[in-house]
């Protein structure tokens, strides 16, 4: 078995209100007066009250930024080299501020045997493992992957990565780190895909250390891992690049798609796991959105309160992609080691993605 034995996260500097952005992006996207009510009206009622992002911009004057162009047409817009010079600049360090609050206490950094890095948001060879081994001189020896472009349900398909690890390697300390600049890849645009997108998405990053049964301190044993594809919804998220950034669509269909099959997901993967549904506690569900998290407690027919961490993390980070997960793992860990209970406590995490892909896990905190 393996267990995850400590979660830590970091945000960038800049924290922004969700009304900054939405004056921001009121801006950019130069809409009519009619239109403008309809995005204010978005902005205000999606659950978010603040982002963070590497980006300053979005509170400042305009003669202030350093991202945009200060031009009145924005004139050169972003180009992909430069959203992923950014990233190359902020990630890196990000990451390595998430790991460490995460091993602090733990284990030291040398004690790390596999790292594992998750993006969907920034790509290149050599790419973020190498740039985080070589800020933190990590081992040249230390086994190392990355997961690129899966987006928000990534974090579980790593730790389904690290599982396997530690099943075959009972010492192994395995390290995951997902990190995500979404903010980078707004765009001028106001399709509802630019619009959404613009609406939830910012930037973080999270790290985990799992490790194999020989570690004696508490935490999350993972009992096991479901993953489907629900392929009607194959176009209504993706992720695809382009020359002006990496474009989002996220069809309004989501959150039903999710409402109409996530109930009967869940049946399988617990039955799979050997668990029945009532005995669930805790429900680390990926905040992708407002109505995703109400379309989630609808088709389960949760109590009320059950998805309150996953909502807390919406309305002070907005959705991070892969990260937001952990984010609300790290919660929940705390939560129950606050309480410290004497018997088991067992967890359901889920996330979603383009495909539209759903990964599920279940854990007990033991």
């Amino acid at each position: 078995m393996s267990k995850i034995i400590s979660i830590g996260t970091a945000v960038p500097a800049y924290r922004h209100a969700q009304l900054n952005i939405h004056q921001f992006m009121q801006q950019v996207f130069a809409l009519e007066e009619k239109e403008n009510r309809k995005l204010r009206y978005l902005y205000h009622h999606c659950g978010i009250d603040y982002r963070y992002s590497v980006i300053g911009d979005y509170s400042r004057a305009i003669h202030e930024w350093k991202f945009y162009p200060q031009t009145e047409n924005l004139e050169p817009f972003p180009s992909l080299e430069q959203r992923m010079n950014w990233f190359h600049r902020f990630a890196a360090p990000l990451s390595v501020d998430a790991i460490r609050s995460c091993i602090d206490g733990k284990i030291t950094e040398q004690a790390i045997t596999h790292l594992i890095t998750v993006s969907c948001t920034g790509m290149s060879a050599p790419g973020l493992e190498l740039q985080v081994m070589e800020l933190m001189d990590l081992p040249k020896t230390i086994y190392r992957t990355a997961i690129n472009f899966m987006g928000c349900y990534a974090a579980i398909h790593a730790l389904k990565m690290a599982d396997m690890i530690c099943k075959s390697e009972p010492d192994a300390k395995v390290l995951v780190v997902c990190t995500e600049l979404c903010t980078l890849h707004f765009q001028r645009e106001a399709t509802q895909d630019n619009i959404a997108s613009s609406l939830l998405f910012g930037d973080g990053s999270a790290a985990v250390l799992i490790t194999g049964n020989k570690e004696k301190r508490k935490g999350l044993e993972i009992i096991d891992f479901y993953s489907e594809v629900v392929s009607k919804g194959k176009r209504d998220m993706a992720w695809d690049l382009s020359s002006s950034g990496f474009l989002m669509t996220l069809s309004g269909y989501v959150p039903e798609l999710i409402e109409e099959d996530f109930d009967k997901l869940t049946e399988r993967a617990l039955k799979k796991a050997g668990v029945q549904k009532s005995n669930i506690r805790h429900w680390a569900v990926h905040p992708g959105g407002k109505r995703i998290l109400e379309a989630i407690h609808k088709s389960l027919g949760l109590q009320n309160g059950a998805l309150d961490i996953s909502y807390q993390v919406l309305k002070q980070f907005g959705n991070m992609s892969s990260a937001t997960i952990l984010f609300v793992l790290k919660n929940i860990l705390e939560e129950i080691r606050h309480r410290k209970p004497d018997s088991p406590e067992l967890a359901m995490g889920a996330a979603f993605g383009p495909g539209l892909s759903m990964e599920t896990f279940v854990a007990s905190y033991q």
